[in-house]
């Protein structure tokens, strides 16, 4: 049974949401407790960055 776009776009949408979340928490688990603020500050930077890049593909 192949899948539809709409299914198939779901999906894709949903493991990136996922993966996204493992990163991060990984992240902030692995960081040292005074180092978390500026973990946290890297990940702000790093989505900004991701929808810089998205906003530029026409």
């Amino acid at each position: 049974m192949p899948l539809d776009p709409m299914t198939l776009a779901l999906l894709v949408l949903l493991t990136g949401v996922l993966c996204a979340t493992v990163v991060c928490v990984v992240a902030l688990c692995r960081a040292h407790r005074t180092d978390t603020v500026a973990v946290v500050r890297a990940l702000a930077d790093l989505v900004a960055t991701f929808l810089r890049y998205r906003r530029k593909k026409p």
